[in-house]
Order: C-alpha cells, then sequence, then structure tokens
C-alpha cells in the first residue's frame, strides 16, 4: 500500500534529533513558555520574515485570536463582515463566527481554487472590514492584488497559512504579506509537530502584545489580567520537536515539488485536470508548496476505489462546503456553484517528501489507467 502520507516514516527521518530534543525538554524542568518556545518563535519569525511569532495551541486559535486581538484594539466589532473563500477547510469560518463577526463567503478562482480577487471586488461593503485569504493545499492566494484591495479599502487581511508554510510570491513568504497569518503546526502539515500546535505571525507590535496576552488567560504580567483571555499555548515539548523540522522544510518542500512536477508531466488522462500545467520546474513553483496534490474528476468515487484496489490511498481534501455543513445551515441557501463543483470533484493523491520514486511512477501509471 502506497499510504496517502505515512507520519511515521517522515518523523522517523529525524528520529534521532528529535529524540535529543525531547530529552532537553524533560531534562529541562521547564515545560511551558520557556526556551524552546522563545527560539522556536524567533527561528520561525526569521523564516517567514515577520518580526513577530507567537506560539499558540492550534491552527484554529491562531485566526481566532487575531480576530479577538483586533477587537480588542477596537478595529473590528460584533457584526462587522469578513471576506473569506467559501472553497476552504471550516476552520477559517469558525475562526469568524467565534468572534460574533459575519463571515461573507466569495467564490474561488476554479483554476487555483483560491480566493478570487475580483469577486472579493464585488463583495465589499460599507460594513466589510477584513478580508481572510485561504491559501489552500498549498498555494499562495493572489496577496499582491489582494493587498491592492485592501488597501484601496482600508481593510484589515488575515492569512489562513495552515497549509503553506514557505510559499511565497515576490520573495516574500506566507505569514508577511497580510497584517497578520494564522499557522497550524497539526501533525500532516508540510510542518508538523507531533500533536496540535499553531503560531500567529505579524508585523504589528501592538497586535503580537495583545495576541500573546489573550492567549495566556488575558495576561501580560503574570497574574494581571488586561482581557478575559483563554489558554492557549504552545508548549515546550512541540516546540523543541519543531524546531528540529523547521531545519529540514526547505529540503521536503523541493522533493514535494519534485514530486508534483512529475505527476504533472506524467498524468496524461482526459478524465483527469491537474492543479498545474506541464512543463513546470521546482525554480518557478515557489508559490506552491504542495500540501496537497489535488486533482479533479467527474468520477470521483471511481477513482478512488480503482486507485485503493491498486493499492493507492488518496483522501477527498474536502467532501462537504462549509456552507453547506449542518453547522452552517443558514449559509445553505447560498448559490455558489463553483465551490459546490470543487468539492464534488476534488481527490488528493499521495505527496509526501518521502515517497519513493517508485512510488510516484505508480500512481502516475495507475491514474493513468483509470478508465471512467
Amino acid at each position: 500500500m502506497i499510504p496517502f502520507l505515512g507520519l511515521k516514516q517522515v518523523n522517523s527521518v529525524y528520529r534521532e534529533e528529535m529524540i535529543a530534543a525531547a530529552t532537553r525538554v524533560i531534562d529541562s524542568g521547564w515545560y511551558i513558555q520557556g526556551e524552546e518556545v522563545k527560539e522556536f518563535e524567533r527561528n520561525f519569525a526569521d523564516y517567514c520574515g515577520a518580526r513577530h511569532c507567537i506560539g499558540v495551541a492550534n491552527g484554529l486559535d491562531a485566526l481566532i485570536l487575531v480576530f479577538r486581538a483586533w477587537k480588542e484594539l477596537g478595529k473590528l466589532k460584533d457584526g462587522d463582515e469578513i471576506i473569506v473563500p467559501a472553497n476552504t477547510y471550516i476552520a477559517s469560518i469558525l475562526a469568524i463566527t467565534e468572534n460574533r463577526l459575519k463571515p461573507v463567503l466569495v467564490e474561488p478562482d476554479p483554476l487555483t481554487f483560491n480566493i478570487c480577487p475580483d469577486n472579493i471586488r464585488s463583495a465589499i461593503t460599507d460594513k466589510t472590514k477584513a478580508i481572510l485569504a485561504v491559501h489552500l493545499y498549498g498555494q499562495l492566494a493572489d496577496m499582491p492584488a489582494i493587498m491592492s484591495i485592501a488597501t484601496d479599502h482600508n481593510l484589515l487581511v488575515l492569512e489562513d497559512s495552515a497549509q503553506a508554510h514557505g510559499a511565497e510570491v515576490e520573495g516574500k513568504k506566507a505569514g508577511n504579506w497580510g497584517h497578520a497569518s494564522g499557522f497550524s503546526f497539526y501533525p500532516g502539515k508540510n510542518l508538523g509537530a507531533l500533536g496540535d500546535a499553531g503560531a500567529v505571525t505579524t508585523n504589528d507590535d501592538e497586535l503580537a502584545i495583545t495576541v500573546r496576552a489573550l492567549a495566556n488567560y488575558g495576561s501580560h504580567k503574570k497574574y494581571e489580567n488586561l482581557y478575559q483571555g483563554v489558554n492557549s499555548r504552545l508548549d515546550e515539548m512541540q516546540a523543541a520537536l519543531l524546531r528540529v523540522k523547521l531545519k529540514y522544510l526547505n529540503i521536503e518542500m523541493q522533493r514535494r515539488r519534485e514530486i508534483a512536477i512529475a505527476y504533472a508531466n506524467g498524468i496524461n488522462n482526459s478524465a483527469i485536470c491537474l492543479p498545474i500545467d506541464v512543463d513546470l520546474t521546482v525554480e518557478n513553483l515557489s508559490h506552491h508548496v504542495f500540501h496537497l496534490f489535488v486533482v479533479r474528476t467527474k468520477n470521483r468515487l471511481a477513482l478512488q476505489q480503482h486507485l485503493l484496489e491498486s493499492g493507492i490511498q488518496t483522501v477527498i481534501h474536502y467532501p462537504i462546503p462549509p456552507h453547506k455543513q449542518q453547522a452552517y445551515r443558514s449559509l445553505a441557501n447560498l448559490d455558489l456553484p463553483i465551490t459546490t463543483d470543487i468539492h464534488n470533484e476534488v481527490l488528493s493523491l499521495p505527496i509526501s517528501p518521502v515517497m519513493s520514486a517508485e512510488d510516484v511512477l505508480m500512481v502516475i501509471k495507475c491514474v493513468n489507467n483509470f478508465k471512467c
């Protein structure tokens, strides 16, 4: 079986370094908000090119805390509209509604799956206060265009960078384009912890201070509380493990891009729509880190079953769009045909930095052998 993502195999490459890092934490006797977290925050901020990184408990909390901080700072208030792509994981929407803000769902670009700048412009009203730009599947949204729109309309921009660690455009990485960014280090991410973990990056000093306080019970100083905060802190063990893996992130990204190019050049099946053009090189794919390699087909379940019978595991990201979830039944009447089609047709092929060349060729062969 070719697994979709063999995390045991991925992490085994760094096993000895990770054991040493874990031992260092155990022996330190300090397990919350210590030197490991501080060092990871410095390293990840530098990696993204941002001034600040605040470690938090998970990626959803990262997004929630930024919106909450903007409310505390008087930049947002209950009922403000936040433009967000309809084609996204539900966490993007949850972060908005958790703060009693109103999500305004807009259709994506059908070629990139990411939020469409023209649709952002059409959705802006006098109640619009922010844009949540999701870098879906590892591909940066059109941030130059989005930031231009935000400047023209005085809007805040929050990047959902949960799937795009290291992706860049015009020499600027995810996490350094918007006014703030939320990252997830869920184990399956390109930079994954061995448990839940997340971070906020920003160049805004005031926002960084506020997010850090909110995530620590609303406290900027021990036993003094500025806000009614929460407990959302990156712990020392996960920070230590992430420090190890961050050193190798660029190497893993290159391998993912090599696999994506092999898929793009090797898959030749009229029933399959690829996410990128053929004849690409690693060098001109800086905007995409291929957290997922997502194809489209009208016969998704048949393709998935065909690949499973061939010993290839695939995953659907995502079978039900947020506006069709029971949790958001109030949005069920929205007319979002592009989003609906995407969620009905996408299938994620295996892509992992530890896939062998033989595995990649097997996936290509089996996809090409599929007959709808």
